[in-house]
């Protein structure tokens, strides 16, 4: 298939009015006996399949557009087009049909379309049996000539008739004749007329008069006709944005005439379409689907020109890229390859990956990384809107880039590093660039799109890296925030919470590592007390997503470090206002009490019984309650019964020297505990599951090794007794609406005598935070103290996994 006459594009117009691509191939007319006739094929040049099979139907009307074009409906609502690459092959294939249909090649279209019924359509033949007779092109039949145009829009066989009378008296150029004359005259009747014909044969939408209009020749005066709206006091200036305004910078001088003038001419023409034309009305919405056409060709053979132009592109890249280029020049450049991508979007994805591919090889992804660094906002914005294109085309290619990039750069300069900072220093009021780069970062951190690429490594190894040299940027806002009352500075902190929400649902296990490693969690809760509601809320999200995970090492986390307290102090603090926060908030408990979270539902009611058992306006606290005395309950059953003595040898054996541990190890401990209480009692599995808890701990110390240097999370302050100490802003009454003297600590207070186990257990609590104040008492025993492990047989912190 050498033959570059007959290959093609096939397209079909989808239920928006837009062209999409089939596929291409080469196309034949030969006699197909399933359908009686003579048909066009066409067949796909990558492996020869059928991507089009029509017969040339008799009455069907075939139109010729632009030299390269053979537009045609098969059905209703079913319209395709070939787009030959040689206008010798598109009229070879044009006489074939003309000869079908026994009509002379040199017409444009072949038939008249039938969209009515039988009758109107008889009424209308009869009334417009020969074409129609245009008025003298003259200024005093300029009135005639407006109602003439206007009268036919209402029928589609007049509209042909029309076109083709115009067409074939050369009448367009005649009446851009006397549009000179109309305004060397200052005529502002004319000129209005002329606004209406003009308009009214655009809205005839045939491509042969576009193709005169739209000419270098005609089209300024097209424009200036489009001037001269009746509706309008003072006409407009188009042509002189067009010409003084708007000018065309060759960024690189293009050597082919024949794209120059494409380009022009696409520019103006969708300038014609945007801008000067009103809006269709629903009558009118169908009448301009052939300009839209026109565009839309236009654009596709201005990319494949493009595309296929290298000493061009090549010339493009090294010049964005060569340091000696000046900031206005490279502005340019940069404005060019956005325009270039935006073009790109006509294409079909065939033909799109093509298109990006070439880019990715000619270093669009480097060139972006210097442009997206510079000082100019509208250079940044439109290396932002390049970077969006080609994310959106494949994730993939964009963090492959960034993770070679590692290799060899620091993180500072890393593209993923540039963008993330670009979306923390947005100086737009409304933070659209950061809400944009937001929408980038959230595409490239979803696994989903990482799942469909041939390397299976990438969701863990671009994880690891984005963790490793990202996180802490990204996260370094809420990191250092000690209050946000300015409001661009919430927006801020509310679009990172939106993405760190995001990573925790998506990214477990990484996400779990590096909140248990900074101070993360309860930075983000110290935003509960924002007074914008809309940072509470996403702050409160951000627990409610964790909580959702029903994961032990987070509620360890929240119990230990307390973490509750600002939700309780925010809903207090709401008072009785019935509102998103406090739905928000109780729906949080409610969660907790339908899951049966118990470590949770312990926790919540041992330190802040007394400031929630007055809020009866829900029932979500009774039945926390509930759950609460049933869990003490079934507690103080398993201490009567429960042997702790297999997880004190186990732990025995796993000494290693006289130091106390430090938080991690002990919330490291604790899943292990349970891991093993739950375990079957067969000595041969509990040797096995010895000999993973010492290797696991073997890890678990090396990566702790390596993370000593930095700073330890600090603790909530305690009182004397071990409890947490802290006052709310308002009392639990205030939350009902009723008044309260009660102004003490609620963490000091205890649960009532009818709470089962409520006394030992709080005694319990207590020994265990004053433990941490003092010296911290160790969760393994000392197999030379003898001592100590007895001591260490009645230590709250040796008590089996009560949640067992």
């Amino acid at each position: 298939m050498s033959d570059t006459r007959r290959r093609v594009k096939v397209y079909t117009l989808n239920e928006d009015r837009q062209w999409d691509d089939r596929g291409t191939g080469h196309v034949s007319s030969t006699y197909v006996e399933r359908l009686k006739g003579m048909s066009l094929l066409v067949r796909a040049e990558s492996d020869g399949s059928l991507l089009l099979e029509s017969k040339i139907n008799p009455n069907t009307a075939y139109q010729k557009q632009q030299d390269t074009l053979i537009v045609w409906s098969e059905a209703e609502n079913y319209d395709l087009a070939l787009s030959f690459q040689e206008k010798a092959g598109c009229d070879e294939i044009w006489e074939k049909i003309c000869q079908v249909q026994g009509k002379d090649p040199s017409v444009e279209v072949t038939q008249d379309p039938m969209d009515e019924s039988e009758e109107e359509r008889f009424e209308e033949m009869t009334e417009t049996s020969n074409l129609i007779d245009l008025p003298n092109c003259e200024l005093d039949k300029l009135e005639e000539i407006a109602d003439l145009v206007t009268s036919v829009l209402s029928s589609p066989i007049r509209r042909e008739k029309l076109a083709l009378a115009l067409e074939n008296e050369g009448y367009v150029k005649k009446l851009l004749q006397l549009f000179q004359a109309c305004e060397n005259l200052d005529n502002a009747e004319g000129l209005h007329h002329l606004y209406e014909i003009i308009r009214g044969i655009l809205f005839l939408n045939k491509a042969p008069l576009f193709e005169v209009m739209f000419s270098d020749e005609c089209i300024m005066d097209v424009v200036g006709c489009l001037e001269y709206d009746p509706a309008l006091a003072q006409p407009k200036r188009h042509r002189e944005f067009l010409t003084k305004t708007a000018k065309f910078k060759e960024v690189i001088p293009i050597t082919d005439s024949e794209l120059r003038q494409k380009i022009h001419q696409t520019y103006r023409v969708q300038y014609i379409q945007d801008v000067i034309l009103p809006t269709p009305s629903v009558f009118e919405e169908n009448f301009l689907s052939t300009l839209t056409s026109f565009i839309f060709f236009n654009k596709v053979e201005i990319v494949g020109m493009l595309q296929e132009d290298e000493k061009f592109l090549s010339e493009v890249f090294a010049q964005l890229t060569d340091e000696a280029t000046d900031g206005d020049k490279r502005r340019e450049l940069v404005h060019f390859f956005k325009e270039f991508c935006a073009f790109s979007q006509t294409l079909q994805p065939q033909n799109r990956d093509a298109f990006f591919k070439t880019l990715a090889n000619l270093g669009i992804l480097p060139a972006l990384e210097i442009v997206m660094g510079m000082d100019d906002l509208q250079v940044r914005a439109a290396a932002t809107d390049i970077f969006s294109y080609l994310v959106e085309f494949s994730p993939s290619m964009v963090r492959e880039f960034i993770m070679q990039e590692a290799q060899q750069s620091d993180d500072d300069i890393l593209l993923i590093n540039v963008v993330i900072e670009q979306m923390i220093c947005d100086t737009d009021p409304e933070l659209g660039g950061s809400v944009q780069l937001m929408g980038i970062l959230r595409t490239l951190l979803d696994p989903e799109n990482m799942l469909a690429t041939a390397n299976k490594m990438e969701k863990s190894e671009f994880l690891n890296f984005f963790y490793s040299h990202c996180m802490r940027i990204l996260a370094a806002p809420v990191l250092a925030s000690t209050s946000a009352d300015n409001y661009q500075t919430a927006q801020l902190l509310a679009l990172i919470l939106e993405l760190l929400t995001f990573c925790v649902e998506h990214h477990t296990y990484h996400m779990r590592n590096f909140i248990m490693t900074s101070e993360l969690f309860g930075k983000v809760l110290s935003l509960m007390s924002s007074k914008h509601t809309f940072l509470a809320l996403c702050a409160l999200r951000f627990m409610r997503r964790i909580i959702g995970l029903k994961d032990d090492i987070y509620n360890s986390c929240i119990i230990d470090d307390n973490l509750f307290e600002p939700v309780i102090n925010a809903l207090l603090g709401n008072g009785t206002r019935y509102n998103l926060l406090n739905s928000a908030i109780l729906e949080l408990f409610e969660f907790i009490r339908v899951e049966d979270i118990r470590s949770l539902t312990l926790y919540i009611f041992d330190n802040f019984y007394t400031a929630l058992e007055p809020i009866e306006y829900v029932q979500t606290f009774k039945g926390l309650k509930a759950k609460y005395e049933l869990e003490r309950e079934r507690q103080n059953q398993k201490l009567n019964s429960c042997n702790v003595t297999p997880i004190l040898r186990i732990n025995s054996r796993l000494r290693r020297g006289t130091r106390s541990l430090g938080g991690d190890e002990e919330l490291w401990f604790k899943e292990v505990e349970q891991q093993i209480s739950e375990a079957a009692a067969t000595s041969a599995e509990k040797s096995k599951m010895e000999a993973e808890f010492l290797d696991s701990y073997e890890k678990f110390m090396e990566n702790k090794k390596a993370k000593e240097s930095e700073d330890k999370e600090n603790l909530p302050k305690r009182t004397a007794g071990g409890a947490f100490k802290f006052t709310f802003s308002h009392t639990a009454s205030t939350a009902n609406g009723t008044n309260s003297t009660n102004g003490k600590s609620v963490a000091a207070q205890t649960p009532p005598a009818g709470s089962n186990g409520s006394s030992s257990n709080a005694n319990m609590s207590t020994a265990v935070t004053s433990s941490k104040q003092g010296n911290v008492i160790g969760l393994v025993d000392y197999p030379e103290d003898e001592d100590d492990e007895e001591d260490e047989d009645a230590s709250p912190r040796k008590r089996p996994r009560l949640g067992s």
